[in-house]
């Protein structure tokens, strides 16, 4: 693997170019061409982007806890690349981080004003207690399900296959030699558009999150000329961390992110209404766990309330158009690790700290709104990045605290944008761990690109239009890529128990061979003992005298 840029490189940047000229061209038609994708989609599709997702996390959890758990994504006995610290905050600043700083007051805040199905009266303590417990439903199992598969495939594939590192080596065991050829090459290409567009909304995401904490903090204007200079600002720093290697680069600002979030954290859980919180995270928490399944698999078809495509479809698609991103990321740095390790790390701690953060950020601003007259559900209907700093304004140092708030999603947003550096160089350079600098600095500046013409074509709808639609090719991937590493596991496990099955042959071979040797040494020695000795000779001749 000598790591040139190939036809995947080249037909990926291609499209790439071609959306990013008719966005800047024409950024209202593409905006109304993808609301009526969207609109086909979710209609006649979303029912399968719920049942993908909540199967994904049964497979995940079916494979960990069954004999394939055991397997190592390396080789036997080789020990982890990187310790559990640090691999947990490299798997958590490059999943989920913009997104969870964004939308932890404003998804509880949204769903208190506009309760989920109009089950419960808005701004009341039902719709609050509807707020958190969907809240949690969207950034626990299901969502970080979505990178176990992909990132288990790719770390099978590469640590214990020792294969190339690409998202079509994942098929091989049921494409076989096709992946070397043309549907290999559709499948890189197709993961590579999907990452793009996942990280172009992350980015965007965040950089409407930074926007809001300017005005909050520097009385900076909200819009999208703002957007676009902030976009350019953030692109310069982290285009020069993706030139570090990966270990003094990603690593180490993942190592920050995590200290900051934990000490933001802290602060917020303690300096604000504490039992509040604790409170409301034991009952979102029972609340989840009761209606999991309810939850996960339903539809809206005797009202036609589109709540559905705009929660938790959208939650969904932008995991998946995440996943062979997060995915490779986590695979990359998952060396060493049994299956039950990394399926039960991916989507358990990073759930568990997902939950905190919710319910520390999104209990706080229920709090301050149902006892204090806060009102935060405005601000977050005027403007729904704000949620986060006007709910930070209720806590001691305010300003202080919103300026930290604003450093960490800036973090956040280079931790994102250099590790996709490096996965989508890793996709297109025939899979080598470390993509050239120029390579990286391509897809870096496609990313910016791309982000910069979702914004010109209507912020966050765009984003998450476009996110909706580029998933719903790799999700079909995925439940390939799920049934080909079964079968890759199930291939080990029978070699496994072949072999053993030899071995104990073996053993028994050479035991029966041990016996018959110590048959045949016991008749030679019993022979010998019935030949008469000395003493025995004149009774015998006696007997026969007589």
């Amino acid at each position: 693997m000598n790591g040139r840029p190939g036809w995947v490189f080249f037909t990926s940047l291609v499209i790439l170019s071609g959306f990013v000229g008719l966005g800047a061209l024409m950024p209202e038609r593409l905006l109304a061409w993808a609301h009526l994708a969207l609109d086909f989609t979710t209609l006649h599709f979303g029912w399968l982007y719920l049942f993908a997702t909540t199967g994904f996390l049964v497979f995940c959890v079916a494979v960990a806890m069954s004999n394939y758990g055991r397997i190592r994504l390396g080789a036997d006995g080789e020990a982890p690349e990187f310790l559990y610290p640090a691999w947990l905050g490299m798997i958590f600043s490059a999943g989920m981080g913009v997104g969870l700083v964004f939308w932890a007051v404003a998804e509880p805040m949204s769903h208190f004003m506009q309760p989920p199905f109009d089950s419960a009266p808005a701004r009341t303590p039902e719709a609050a207690s509807l707020a958190m417990r969907y809240s949690l439903f969207h950034w626990g199992f299901h969502q970080w399900a979505n990178f176990a598969v992909v990132g288990l495939a790719i770390a099978y594939t590469r640590f214990r296959l020792g294969r190339p590192g690409l998202i079509s080596e994942t098929f091989r065991s049921t494409l076989g030699n096709r992946v070397d050829g043309a549907s290999g090459n559709a499948i890189n290409i197709l993961a590579v558009v999907s990452t793009v567009f996942g990280v172009a909304t992350t980015l965007g995401l965040g950089v409407i999150q930074i926007n809001s904490g300017l005005g909050a903090v520097a009385d900076v204007g909200f819009g999208v000329s703002q957007q676009l200079a902030i976009l350019a600002g953030v692109a310069i720093i982290f285009l020069l961390c993706s030139l570090t290697p990966l270990e003094s680069g990603v690593r180490y600002v993942s190592d920050a992110n995590m200290i900051l979030a934990a000490l933001l954290l802290a602060f917020a859980f303690f300096f604000g209404p504490t039992d509040f919180i604790t409170a409301a995270m034991t009952n979102a928490i029972g609340d989840y766990f009761a209606n999991m399944v309810g939850m996960s698999l339903v539809m809206t078809p005797y009202t036609g309330d589109d709540w559905v495509e705009r929660w938790t479809i959208f939650y969904w698609a932008w995991g998946l158009s995440w996943a062979p991103f997060v995915g490779s990321f986590i695979a990359r740095i998952s060396r060493g690790r049994t299956i039950r390790e990394f399926v039960f790390g991916v989507i358990g701690m990073p759930v568990l700290l997902s939950t905190v953060w919710f319910s520390t950020f999104g209990g706080a601003a229920l709090y301050f709104e149902l006892f204090q007259g806060a009102q935060l559900a405005e601000a977050v209907s005027a403007e729904i990045s704000s949620g986060l700093f006007a709910t930070l304004e209720y806590l001691p140092w305010s300003e202080f605290i919103s300026l930290l708030m604003l450093v960490l999603i800036v973090l956040f947003v280079i931790t994102s944008a250099n590790s996709a550096t490096f996965v989508l160089g890793m996709f297109t350079s025939r899979g080598v761990l470390t993509p050239k600098r120029w390579s990286r600095l391509t897809w870096g500046l496609v990313q910016v690109l791309v982000a910069g013409v979702l914004l010109l074509s209507g912020g966050l709808a765009a984003l998450q239009n476009i996110s909706i639609l580029a998933a719903f090719p790799f999700m079909i991937l995925m439940i390939f890529m799920a049934v080909a590493l079964l079968k890759s596991l199930r291939n080990e496990l029978r070699q496994y128990e072949l072999r053993e099955a030899m071995t104990q042959e073996r053993i028994r071979r050479l035991l029966d061979e041990s016996d018959q040797l110590g048959r045949s040494a016991d008749e030679v020695t019993g022979a010998d003992q019935q030949v008469p000795d000395a003493g025995q000779e004149p009774s015998l001749q006696g007997e026969r005298a007589g």
